[in-house]
């Protein structure tokens, strides 16, 4: 019982890692119809920023809860960041030509990833994080870290925050109505650019807040630490369709969860079950599990 009871609890955990990354890659391409490849060196950008502030904070490699907490902030404003950067200086032009805007993510993704190796060197870190997070807490036998709770919070938290957003924000209806009419909103007076611009910072800024958590959750960080966790996002955005906020996260807990028993079982197995899952969806409901075909 207490095998399955932290397989769970982990599972999810991990599942919360991949919805954060793969939530603000949905809302992109769902909304705007950009496939962004860089997107996973936002996820390491988070990472790495969040490890640089607790080393500054704390030099002595413990970290404290605030500086923590203070890192969390830092990756998510590093993360929105780099994604306006990106956005405003390299893909607002390109808009209309589809297959340019995929060579210029991959190329500044795979730029952002060098820049890594260069800044903080191609080793790995170790990621220093509170006592109280890296300590275990007791569930039904099972002895759970506590970050893994911490991530599973900040999920939910985020997935109750992006359906507000979408659902009953002016920026949200606004954001929708573009990307079904991008022309006909325009001549209503609203400025859409702009909208786009906020959803590509709020998609980097969750891969950014993602990139800190996975670090906690891993408790080391290298710079193919975005690009690697990036194949199983594109992974759950498909499952869980295009766009589909909802559909991430129900297609991440699947794929959390499969992918945790799976492994614990076998070396093999729950990357293989991932592949098939993938394999159905393609063949028996290409839109995904909550979206439209497209």
């Amino acid at each position: 019982m207490s095998t399955f009871v932290l397989l769970t609890l982990t599972g999810l955990a991990l599942a919360a890692m991949y919805f954060l990354l793969a939530a603000g890659l949905s809302l992109i391409f769902g909304l705007m119809d950009v496939l962004n490849f860089a997107h996973g060196a936002f996820f390491t950008w988070g990472a790495y920023s969040a490890w640089w502030t607790i080393d500054q904070v704390s030099p002595a490699g413990t970290g404290s809860t605030p500086a923590f907490f203070l890192a969390i902030v830092v990756a998510t404003v590093v993360g929105a960041a780099l994604a306006t950067i990106v956005e405003v200086g390299l893909l607002r032009p390109l808009y209309a030509r589809p297959i340019f805007q995929v060579l210029v993510t991959l190329g500044a993704g795979l730029t952002l990833s060098q820049l890594t190796s260069v800044i903080w060197r191609p080793d790995a870190r170790v990621f220093a994080q509170p006592n109280w997070l890296s300590d275990t807490s007791t569930i039904l036998g099972a002895r759970v870290p506590n970050n893994r709770f911490l991530l599973i919070a900040a999920a939910l938290l985020v997935l109750a925050g992006m359906l507000l957003f979408l659902k009953k924000t002016r920026y949200g209806l606004i954001v929708r109505a573009g990307a079904e009419n991008r022309e006909m909103v325009r001549a209503l007076g609203i400025d859409v650019d702009r909208a786009f611009t906020l959803v590509f910072a709020l998609g980097g800024a969750l891969a950014g807040l993602g990139g800190a958590f996975g670090a906690a959750y891993f408790g080391s960080i290298d710079p193919s630490f975005g690009s690697v966790n990036l194949i199983f996002a594109f992974i759950v955005v498909v499952i869980g369709g295009l766009g589909s906020v909802t559909g991430s996260a129900l297609a991440a807990v699947v794929i959390g969860l499969a992918q945790q028993f799976g492994n614990y079982y076998t070396s093999w197995a729950g990357d293989f079950v991932i592949v098939l899952l993938l394999a159905a969806v393609l063949l028996l409901r290409p839109g995904g599990l909550m979206g439209s075909t497209r």
